[in-house]
């Protein structure tokens, strides 16, 4: 397949959910106009952060006046499981130039990530993959830009649209990435204590219970798939 097809193809990959993720782009944009950011920090966040769920927590922490390296540590953190997928992907990723490797990193979300396993999945000898995730990083960056912008601007016409709810489109977007991966016994045993532990942890404050539940559930992972070793 050609470079110019397997771009294409990322972006076609990607569509479903770059869909899911643009009312959550949405309410960003206009939780940012609450708390009176302009519009071009607020695109400027979407595109230097470039992180759905570290970019709600840095609007919320800023809302509470919270401190600048308070704010960067805590979205540090969150932003930690980037690592868990650069290293499922560095045995391919390794081979490519050093100016191919920095901006796909930079690049790398949960959507990409999806589209590129899943074309794993599908084609585990695929040449060209890079071509396949630029196509689909850069669409996911460009829509995230555009909804950001989007919710700033509905923000400013429609008072209260950041509690409209339209963040449940992510869950939703984060169920369609996550079940069709789960195959062994292993991945089911981590999905399902994940689950659980987080609607146990839900109220632990600054997010803590979300890092929590994330190790309890790849420990229980490791485990189940130690035993059928």
């Amino acid at each position: 397949m050609s470079n110019q097809k397997l771009f294409i193809e990322g972006i076609i990959a990607t569509i479903p959910l770059v869909i899911a993720a643009f009312p959550f782009g949405v309410v960003f944009g206009a939780m940012a106009e609450n708390i009176d950011l302009t519009a071009l920090e607020t695109v400027g966040m979407s595109a230097i952060v470039f992180a759905g769920s570290s970019q709600f927590i840095a609007v919320t922490l800023l809302s509470s006046a919270a401190s600048f390296p308070v704010i960067v540590f805590t979205i540090f953190i969150v932003n930690l499981r980037h690592m868990l997928y650069t290293a499922s992907l560095i045995t391919r990723a390794k081979k490519w130039p050093q100016y191919w490797r920095i901006p796909l990193a930079f690049w790398m979300t949960d959507e990409t990530f999806a589209a590129v396993s899943g074309k794993l999945l599908r084609q585990p000898e695929t040449s060209g993959l890079r071509w396949f995730y630029l196509g689909s990083a850069i669409f996911m960056y460009s829509f995230w830009q555009l909804s950001s912008l989007t919710g700033y601007l509905l923000g400013q016409k429609l008072p209260g649209l950041a509690e409209w709810g339209l963040e449940i489109a992510m869950i939703v977007a984060f169920i369609g990435i996550v079940v069709p991966v789960l195959k062994a016994r292993a991945d089911w045993a981590c999905a399902s204590t994940a689950v659980v532990m987080g609607i146990l942890s839900y109220d632990w404050p600054h997010q803590s219970g979300l890092l929590f539940s994330a190790a309890i559930a790849i420990l229980v992972g490791l485990l189940v798939e130690r035993r059928q070793v």
